[in-house]
């Protein structure tokens, strides 16, 4: 099954140690533990945490993972909306997103 996910971490519980060099970056292996039959109070269908090490009895959880979007939700619609995202009719004002300006300080 396909599934969207959004992921929301806690870049403050990230555990330094745990970020290791690769080939081509710095990278961090995480784990998602996702339900999507079922959602807590806060609307998330599960948690993400650091990878488990050896020796570990549970990781440090670093934030929430949320179903937005199943295959079989993509087979319910209608045929024009399943090429992808349709935007509301008001697309076009957008107060509640602050403009985004990339001043530079992000990597990539």
């Amino acid at each position: 099954m396909k599934l969207g996910l959004e992921l929301r971490i806690d870049v403050t519980k990230i555990e330094k140690a745990r970020i290791y060099q690769g080939k081509k970056g710095k990278y961090l292996t995480m784990t998602a533990f996702v339900d999507v039959d079922n959602k807590d109070q806060y609307d998330n269908n599960g948690m993400i945490t650091h990878k488990k090490e050896e020796g570990e009895d549970k990781a440090p959880i670093l934030g929430n993972a949320k179903v937005f979007w199943t295959a079989s939700q993509a087979r319910q619609q209608p045929a024009h909306t399943q090429q992808g995202f349709q935007a509301p009719q008001d697309a076009g004002v957008r107060p509640n997103i602050p403009a985004f300006e990339d001043d530079g300080s992000i990597p990539f």
